[in-house]
């Protein structure tokens, strides 16, 4: 079986800005996906994991976990 999807490579650089403006919540990960047509469902969000400065492995950014959700 044969994919028409083509598989995009994008700079460290690149990966490091969009991780930068997700985490600094300008956007949220689903708009980054948007605003530079990444397709991978995924991809942002292990750009998260990988590059990133906060945890998200639990899905939540370690540092908003200690505030009130009230």
């Amino acid at each position: 079986m044969i994919s028409n999807v083509k598989q995009h490579q994008y700079s460290l650089a690149f990966k490091y800005r969009v991780v930068d403006e997700v985490e600094a919540g300008q956007i949220t990960y689903k708009q980054a996906q948007k605003k530079y047509h990444i397709q991978g469902a995924a991809t942002v969000l292990e750009w998260l994991l990988r590059y990133g400065r906060l945890d998200w492995s639990n899905g939540i950014p370690k540092l908003l976990r200690t505030r009130s959700l009230k």
